[in-house]
């Protein structure tokens, strides 16, 4: 397992609209907006295809607790091909590191089709794990996960505050590039997720302002990617 360096914290919380309308307000007067989301709302969209292996190693890794884990994923915004991600998020114990590297459409559409085929000649590490998934584990495409974000920063310690909202579960199909690609939600209710990643410290003032708002026992081991494949028949 290939990790990048620096590993981070990353905390996750599910909260309620009227939680996320008070916490958003004072969090947007004290940190810095993302530049990547539209001027107005500070928002953007992201979808992400995660990949799984044959016998679905990522997802039976999560719902088992395994330490040290691994996810692979292709990712764009605004549901626009000009910048596409290929990413490694991998889990150690409570810590998180992720591996991005941005790639054409054309590699995108390649490993969605599940052919491996060149990366194992690519200086990219990442391209290379994917080639050695891909044929070992016949690592490919289950699921598509949709959702609206914005975002905070704050350089001390690279903090980053997001909220996640409207998630939503591709239907039947991991086309990535597909506009009018049918989602469902995959939770019954109006919960955001709200994940807060830092470096080796969260900044006092930030954990107070969080601790005002959200309760600790609100802390949940959140992973999107298991959410969305609630309606699979899968069994474990």
């Amino acid at each position: 397992m290939a990790v990048a360096l620096p590993l981070r914290h990353e905390v996750k919380f599910y909260i309620t609209p009227g939680e996320y309308h008070l916490l958003s307000r004072a969090i947007d007067r004290v940190l810095f907006r993302d530049p990547n989301g539209d001027p107005e709302r500070n928002e953007y969209h992201i979808r992400s295809l995660y990949f799984d292996t044959y016998n679905n190693q990522a997802m039976l890794d999560k719902v088992n607790g395994v330490r040290d884990r691994d996810k692979y994923r292709l990712r764009i915004y605004n549901l626009s091909d000009e910048l596409i991600r290929m990413e490694c998020k991998t889990k150690i114990g409570s810590l998180i590191s992720k591996r991005s590297i941005v790639i054409p459409r054309s590699l995108a559409e390649q490993l969605m089709a599940c052919d491996p085929t060149g990366l194992e000649r690519t200086r990219s590490g990442l391209l290379q794990d994917m080639f050695r998934e891909m044929t070992l584990k016949l690592l490919h495409p289950v699921v598509i996960v949709d959702y609206i974000r914005e975002a905070y920063l704050y350089p001390a310690e690279d903090v980053r505050v997001t909220f996640d909202k409207r998630l939503r579960s591709g239907v039947m199909s991991t086309e990535l590039f597909d506009p009018e690609l049918p989602t469902v939600p995959p939770i019954g209710d109006e919960r955001m997720i709200m994940e807060v990643k830092y470096d080796r410290m969260l900044p006092p003032f930030i954990r107070d302002l969080l601790c005002t708002y959200v309760r600790r026992s609100q802390n949940s081991a959140i992973s999107k990617y298991c959410i969305c494949r609630r309606f699979e028949d899968l069994e474990y």
